[in-house]
């Protein structure tokens, strides 16, 4: 299959997906940590916490103050801090 082939296919089905024609084939989803909270248990700084997940300090707060909220990766690795707290100083140690 060409990759215009693909391509088309792949549109076709976005629209039928938003459409309601079709659902969707796969959907990931993560129930969203509450930051604040997973960062006073581990105890560490907004600092800390950012410079260990790679971002910035900025975008803790904004999860903290649920003006947005983590997606993708960023919400999986929380998901895992979440559920085994060690992790967290093993990312923080790279």
């Amino acid at each position: 299959m060409s990759v215009f082939n693909e391509l088309k296919t792949s549109l076709q089905e976005a629209v039928d997906i938003k459409q309601g024609v079709k659902s969707p084939s796969r959907v990931a989803r993560f129930e969203v940590v509450d930051v604040k909270a997973l960062r006073s248990q581990l105890n560490v700084s907004q600092q800390e916490f950012a410079a260990a997940l790679g971002t910035s300090v900025d975008t803790i707060k904004s999860w903290e103050n649920k003006r947005r909220n983590p997606t993708g990766l960023t919400a999986k690795v929380l998901a895992t801090i979440q559920d085994h707290p060690k992790f967290f100083y093993e990312l923080a140690s790279h």
